[in-house]
Protein backbone atom coordinates (compact mmCIF):
# COMPACT_ATOMS: atom_id res chain seq x y z
CA UNK A 1 0.00 0.00 0.00
CA UNK A 2 1.83 3.39 -1.23
CA UNK A 3 0.62 6.58 -0.03
CA UNK A 4 -0.97 9.99 -1.32
CA UNK A 5 1.83 12.62 -2.22
CA UNK A 6 0.08 15.42 -3.42
CA UNK A 7 3.66 17.32 -3.88
CA UNK A 8 3.86 15.19 -7.08
CA UNK A 9 0.46 16.26 -8.38
CA UNK A 10 0.75 17.08 -12.33
CA UNK A 11 -1.89 17.90 -14.24
CA UNK A 12 -0.27 17.38 -17.74
CA UNK A 13 -1.10 17.50 -20.00
CA UNK A 14 -4.21 18.85 -19.33
CA UNK A 15 -4.35 22.84 -20.77
CA UNK A 16 -7.95 25.03 -20.15
CA UNK A 17 -7.55 26.55 -23.09
CA UNK A 18 -7.74 30.19 -23.09
CA UNK A 19 -4.49 32.98 -22.22
CA UNK A 20 -3.71 33.39 -18.14
CA UNK A 21 -5.36 36.39 -18.80
CA UNK A 22 -8.66 35.34 -20.12
CA UNK A 23 -8.77 32.87 -17.23
CA UNK A 24 -8.53 35.70 -14.50
CA UNK A 25 -10.94 38.25 -16.18
CA UNK A 26 -13.81 35.50 -16.54
CA UNK A 27 -13.04 34.10 -13.08
CA UNK A 28 -13.96 37.42 -12.39
CA UNK A 29 -16.80 38.09 -14.14
CA UNK A 30 -18.09 34.44 -13.23
CA UNK A 31 -18.03 35.61 -9.62
CA UNK A 32 -19.66 38.96 -10.10
CA UNK A 33 -22.44 37.96 -12.59
CA UNK A 34 -23.03 34.71 -12.53
CA UNK A 35 -22.34 32.87 -8.91
CA UNK A 36 -24.46 36.22 -7.57
CA UNK A 37 -28.12 37.09 -7.99
CA UNK A 38 -26.78 40.69 -8.73
CA UNK A 39 -28.02 40.73 -12.42
CA UNK A 40 -31.04 38.20 -13.17
CA UNK A 41 -30.91 39.11 -16.60
CA UNK A 42 -30.34 35.65 -18.83
CA UNK A 43 -29.74 37.69 -22.06
CA UNK A 44 -26.37 39.51 -20.24
CA UNK A 45 -25.32 36.52 -19.32
CA UNK A 46 -26.01 34.59 -22.55
CA UNK A 47 -24.02 37.71 -24.00
CA UNK A 48 -20.89 37.31 -21.61
CA UNK A 49 -20.88 33.86 -22.41
CA UNK A 50 -20.93 34.42 -25.76
CA UNK A 51 -17.76 37.10 -26.17
CA UNK A 52 -15.92 34.49 -24.14
CA UNK A 53 -16.38 31.63 -26.45
CA UNK A 54 -19.36 29.64 -25.33
CA UNK A 55 -21.40 28.26 -28.13
CA UNK A 56 -25.02 28.79 -27.65
CA UNK A 57 -28.61 28.81 -29.07
CA UNK A 58 -31.72 30.97 -28.57
CA UNK A 59 -33.74 31.62 -25.53
CA UNK A 60 -31.61 30.52 -23.53
CA UNK A 61 -32.50 31.06 -19.90
CA UNK A 62 -29.75 30.93 -17.08
CA UNK A 63 -30.84 31.83 -13.25
CA UNK A 64 -29.18 33.54 -10.64
CA UNK A 65 -26.15 31.43 -8.90
CA UNK A 66 -24.93 29.49 -11.73
CA UNK A 67 -21.05 28.87 -11.63
CA UNK A 68 -19.41 28.12 -15.20
CA UNK A 69 -15.85 26.92 -15.42
CA UNK A 70 -14.66 27.93 -18.59
CA UNK A 71 -16.83 29.22 -21.24
CA UNK A 72 -14.98 28.69 -24.42
CA UNK A 73 -15.29 24.84 -23.53
CA UNK A 74 -19.34 25.10 -23.66
CA UNK A 75 -21.79 24.65 -25.76
CA UNK A 76 -25.83 24.89 -25.44
CA UNK A 77 -28.85 24.53 -27.78
CA UNK A 78 -32.18 26.74 -28.00
CA UNK A 79 -34.70 26.63 -25.24
CA UNK A 80 -32.50 25.20 -22.59
CA UNK A 81 -32.93 26.07 -19.26
CA UNK A 82 -30.10 26.42 -16.45
CA UNK A 83 -31.49 26.73 -12.99
CA UNK A 84 -30.53 28.21 -9.87
CA UNK A 85 -27.20 27.12 -8.21
CA UNK A 86 -26.16 24.58 -11.33
CA UNK A 87 -22.53 24.17 -11.42
CA UNK A 88 -20.69 23.54 -15.02
CA UNK A 89 -17.56 22.28 -14.34
CA UNK A 90 -15.98 22.84 -18.14
CA UNK A 91 -12.77 21.49 -18.11
CA UNK A 92 -13.35 20.36 -20.72
CA UNK A 93 -15.91 20.16 -23.93
CA UNK A 94 -19.71 20.16 -22.39
CA UNK A 95 -22.45 19.64 -25.22
CA UNK A 96 -26.01 20.24 -24.16
CA UNK A 97 -28.62 19.96 -26.82
CA UNK A 98 -31.55 22.09 -27.12
CA UNK A 99 -34.80 21.62 -24.60
CA UNK A 100 -31.79 20.60 -21.89
CA UNK A 101 -33.40 21.47 -18.32
CA UNK A 102 -30.55 21.26 -15.95
CA UNK A 103 -32.32 21.87 -12.58
CA UNK A 104 -31.21 23.48 -9.34
CA UNK A 105 -28.24 22.48 -7.95
CA UNK A 106 -27.48 19.95 -10.66
CA UNK A 107 -23.51 19.47 -11.11
CA UNK A 108 -21.84 18.34 -14.40
CA UNK A 109 -18.61 17.44 -13.79
CA UNK A 110 -15.66 16.96 -16.12
CA UNK A 111 -12.69 16.67 -13.74
CA UNK A 112 -11.48 13.85 -11.51
CA UNK A 113 -8.27 12.30 -9.92
CA UNK A 114 -7.11 8.80 -10.58
CA UNK A 115 -6.67 7.91 -7.15
CA UNK A 116 -4.64 4.61 -7.47
CA UNK A 117 -1.69 7.01 -8.36
CA UNK A 118 0.35 8.88 -5.82
CA UNK A 119 0.31 11.93 -7.50
CA UNK A 120 -3.61 12.11 -7.32
CA UNK A 121 -3.27 13.28 -11.32
CA UNK A 122 -6.25 15.00 -12.88
CA UNK A 123 -8.42 13.16 -15.54
CA UNK A 124 -11.10 14.68 -17.55
CA UNK A 125 -13.44 13.68 -19.97
CA UNK A 126 -16.42 15.98 -21.86
CA UNK A 127 -20.26 15.13 -21.02
CA UNK A 128 -22.87 15.21 -23.49
CA UNK A 129 -26.34 16.34 -22.75
CA UNK A 130 -28.62 15.51 -25.94
CA UNK A 131 -32.11 17.14 -26.91
CA UNK A 132 -34.57 17.10 -24.07
CA UNK A 133 -32.39 15.55 -21.48
CA UNK A 134 -33.10 16.76 -17.91
CA UNK A 135 -30.91 16.69 -14.89
CA UNK A 136 -32.89 16.85 -11.97
CA UNK A 137 -32.47 19.24 -8.61
CA UNK A 138 -29.19 17.95 -6.82
CA UNK A 139 -28.35 15.64 -9.37
CA UNK A 140 -24.77 15.38 -10.81
CA UNK A 141 -23.07 13.89 -14.50
CA UNK A 142 -19.94 12.53 -13.87
CA UNK A 143 -16.91 12.50 -16.82
CA UNK A 144 -17.34 11.23 -19.92
CA UNK A 145 -21.07 10.51 -19.64
CA UNK A 146 -23.35 10.87 -22.52
CA UNK A 147 -27.24 11.26 -21.40
CA UNK A 148 -28.95 10.40 -25.47
CA UNK A 149 -32.41 12.15 -26.21
CA UNK A 150 -34.72 12.63 -23.46
CA UNK A 151 -33.25 10.71 -20.62
CA UNK A 152 -33.79 12.40 -17.27
CA UNK A 153 -31.87 11.85 -13.92
CA UNK A 154 -34.00 11.89 -11.38
CA UNK A 155 -33.31 14.57 -8.19
CA UNK A 156 -30.02 13.84 -6.00
CA UNK A 157 -28.76 10.51 -8.52
CA UNK A 158 -25.17 10.57 -10.04
CA UNK A 159 -25.09 9.31 -13.60
CA UNK A 160 -21.50 7.27 -13.85
CA UNK A 161 -22.75 5.44 -17.34
CA UNK A 162 -24.60 6.25 -20.41
CA UNK A 163 -27.87 7.05 -20.25
CA UNK A 164 -30.56 5.64 -22.95
CA UNK A 165 -32.54 7.76 -24.77
CA UNK A 166 -36.08 8.11 -23.01
CA UNK A 167 -34.48 6.38 -19.79
CA UNK A 168 -35.22 7.51 -16.23
CA UNK A 169 -32.49 7.00 -13.99
CA UNK A 170 -32.54 7.04 -10.06
CA UNK A 171 -30.10 6.34 -7.28
CA UNK A 172 -26.08 6.11 -6.60
CA UNK A 173 -25.18 5.10 -9.28
CA UNK A 174 -27.86 5.34 -11.40
CA UNK A 175 -29.78 2.86 -12.66
CA UNK A 176 -32.85 2.73 -15.42
CA UNK A 177 -36.04 2.33 -13.65
CA UNK A 178 -38.13 2.98 -16.20
CA UNK A 179 -39.51 4.52 -19.65
CA UNK A 180 -39.82 8.29 -19.74
CA UNK A 181 -43.92 8.75 -21.69
CA UNK A 182 -44.02 12.16 -23.23
CA UNK A 183 -47.46 13.11 -24.13
CA UNK A 184 -49.07 15.57 -25.99
CA UNK A 185 -50.62 19.20 -24.24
Amino acid sequence: MGQTDLSAYNNFPYHPGGSALKRMIWYYLNALFFKTSIIPSSRFKVALLRIFGARIGKNVTIKPCVNIKYPWNLTIGDETWIGENVWIDSLVAINIGAHVCLSQGAVLLTGSHDYKKSSFDLITKGIILENGVWVCAGAMVTPGVTAASHAVLTSGSVATKPLDAYGVYQGNPAVKTRERQITAV
